[in-house]
């Protein structure tokens, strides 16, 4: 790490001009949450392994901005080089650069990894002390990567109809209609997830990410992608030739948008068109579109900035809205995931039970300590989660996992991201809490659910701390609001019942998920901060329902389902706007002998038994006559 550093503050020395500091964002040329190993340039500066992050390297300082799910593993990863920077609560970067460096200071870049808006964000904050935001011609980071990851040729694969639900036509019709609105000429796609959307591919350039490295720019006329040919197959070639989709060498898309600011990029399609294809006359609108958060400031800085469009991109609510097709897949793969869930759950129950002793999931009991295990019998977190994993492989369109599962026990669940390493993650506890955030990648849909469950006797204060989080994740499930409404405006009705405590959680309380594409998918999400605010709920969205409460170095308790928003039967509709509800998609139990009775109304104890009562029909065809027997009694009414 400290020859990272030293090779770096050398090469800012040398650096035509010399550099008083370096960023190194997290985000690749698409500016993912979820990277390649060979674009994870912040992990390998920095050594902290979480997804979000910013590393800032001056001449005699190193600094790591994260969020609030990650100031306890930063804290516990990052070397005392380091200096953590908690974001909400230290000055946000360029604040702190602007406040810390010399007046007219160099600060460098790699414009391929930083967004349109952060780069402007940031010269804006810089411009009071004449301070000068530099775009590195190459990335520094990279010429000191001695072991850098090779780049992968992972092929890419055509997304049948049967899952997408809308072909390539359809989509860049729709899409070509939004120009013309908008007055715009072509648009420029970064976001590897939209690029996918569009043209109905799938890839496995990113781990846990079915997408393909690749960028796209479509106009009136033509649509193009940008790939490395050596991933495109005879059959996703003609694919795409079917759908008039011109296929150019990844590194091309940097001359193509200089071609596409001086609108001669039509002159280099050769895709034959059929009829004359959209060739009906030159369109006389001059504006180039540019999603200012997800297009990279490399591409930016070729275009005219008079003619640029800077607005959110149209595929991400496009996108965010399922059709029916996906609606129907993903209420399927919950499903069988859900089985999966269940399976393990009975799995790891028995075992809890025959390797150490513990009263299991129903009983609570201190647990009858049995003498130290073999090796070959301990349960770890990481071995553990392999069997879950192995559950879910067993399902129909399983493709993968959908993010690194955090598996988690005692104090380790009170680190909000955790990733458990086999060389160093924690053996199981009867006597602790247990928390698994997991998910998978099916043909049909994307899963994410986080359950949390004890395996011996819960203390009152665990008891109190999981029906706290339970009630908010009902009272935000079962919310009706109307249409216009957005995510900031819900995200207090999961918190009520922990403030009421006293209690709280550092992360937002829901995201969007992909259609067999991203976990964490926008544009909408449910949260406190600011963005949350940006984009209405809007019926056929999903979104997750995950409130937590962690106490670092004790526990955590996180719960997670899926939700579908649908249009809500009121028996108003006061100002005609129409209101909207929550369907839950996701199917498993939540442990009985967490709640405290006391603290749930009738109509709460009404809501998880009616629940219950679902997933034990909905997932018995899934399972057989023991793991049946056991969610039954899982499911069993409680208050009664």
């Amino acid at each position: 790490m400290a020859d990272t550093l030293s090779g770096l503050r050398s090469l800012m020395a040398t650096h035509s001009p010399p550099l008083d500091a370096l960023v190194v964002p997290s985000e690749d040329y698409h500016q993912s949450e979820y990277v390649s190993a060979r674009d994870k340039r912040r992990e390998f500066v920095s050594g902290f392994t979480g997804s979000a992050g910013l590393a800032l390297v001056t001449k005699n300082e190193a600094l790591l901005w994260t969020d609030g799910r990650y100031f306890l593993q930063a804290s516990q990863e990052l070397s005392a080089q380091w200096k953590l920077m908690r974001i909400g609560e230290d000055p946000a970067v360029d604040i702190w650069i602007a406040d810390n460096l010399p007046k007219e200071a160099f600060i460098g870049v790699d414009p391929w990894c930083i967004s349109i808006d952060t780069a402007q964000r940031w010269e804006r904050a810089f411009s009071e002390k004449h301070q000068k935001l530099v775009q590195t011609t190459k990335n520094l980071v990279d010429e000191v990567w001695i072991n850098r990851p090779q780049a992968e040729i992972n092929a890419v694969i055509v997304h049948p109809l049967k899952f997408a639900g809308r072909s390539v036509a359809d989509k860049l019709k729709d899409l070509r209609k939004r120009l013309l609105q908008e007055q715009a000429r072509g648009i420029i796609f970064t976001a590897l997830d939209e690029v996918a959307w569009l043209y109905n591919i799938r890839g496995s350039d990113v781990a846990y990410c079915p997408v393909v490295h690749a960028f796209a720019i479509v106009t009136a006329n033509s649509a193009f992608i940008y790939v490395d040919k050596r991933k495109v197959s005879v059959e996703v070639q003609a694919h795409l030739v079917e759908n008039e989709i011109e296929i150019r060498d990844y590194t091309a898309v940097s001359s193509d948008v200089t071609l596409l600011a001086t609108d001669d990029l039509d002159t280099v399609s050769t895709v034959k068109r059929v009829n004359g294809g959209h060739q009906a006359e030159k369109n006389s609108n001059n504006l180039i579109w540019a999603d200012s958060g997800s297009c990279c400031y490399a591409l930016y800085a070729k275009l005219n900035p008079d003619t640029v469009l800077l607005q959110q991109s149209p595929l991400a609510l496009a996108k965010a809205l399922k059709n029916p097709v996906e609606l129907d897949g993903l209420k399927k793969a919950h499903i069988r995931d859900g089985a999966a869930v269940v399976q393990y759950l009975v799995w790891l129950d028995k075992k809890m039970q025959d390797v150490y002793g513990a009263s299991g999931y129903f009983l609570e009991k201190e647990s009858a300590k049995k003498e130290k295990q073999l090796q070959s019998l301990k349960l770890t977190e990481v071995t553990v989660s392999d069997q879950l994993e192995s559950f879910r492989a067993s399902k129909e369109n399983f493709k993968g996992l959908s993010f690194p599962t955090i598996s988690s026990v005692g104090p380790n669940a009170a680190i909000i991201h955790y990733g458990p390493k086999a060389e160093a993650c924690a053996e199981l506890d009867p006597d602790k809490i247990y928390l698994f955030d997991s998910g998978a990648q099916y043909l049909d849909g994307t899963t994410d659910i986080t359950r949390t469950v004890h395996f011996g006797k819960p203390s009152t204060h665990e008891k109190a701390c999981y029906t706290a989080v339970l009630k908010g994740h009902i009272a935000l499930g079962n919310a009706r609001f109307p249409n216009g409404t957005n995510g900031h405006a819900l995200d207090i009705l999961a918190r009520i019942p922990l403030w009421k405590d006293g209690l709280d959680y550092r992360h937002g309380t829901g995201h969007g998920i992909g259609s067999y594409l991203n976990v964490h998918e926008g544009p909408h999400l449910i949260s406190f901060r600011p963005q949350a605010r940006n984009v209405p709920l809007q019926s056929s969205m999903t979104v997750t329902d995950e409130p937590g409460y962690y106490e670092d170095g004790e526990f955590g308790i996180r719960l997670e389902n899926v939700l579908i928003v649908k249009e809500a039967d009121t028996k108003f509709n006061f100002g005609d706007k129409g209101y909207l509800s929550f369907e839950h998609i996701t199917w498993a139990p939540y442990q009985s002998k967490l709640i405290d009775l006391k603290l749930l109304s009738p109509e709460e104890i009404n809501w998880v038994n009616s629940y219950h009562s679902t997933c034990r029909d909905i997932l018995a065809p899934y399972l057989d006559e023991v793991e049946k027997g056991w969610l039954k009694k899982a499911t069993e009414p409680i208050g009664a």
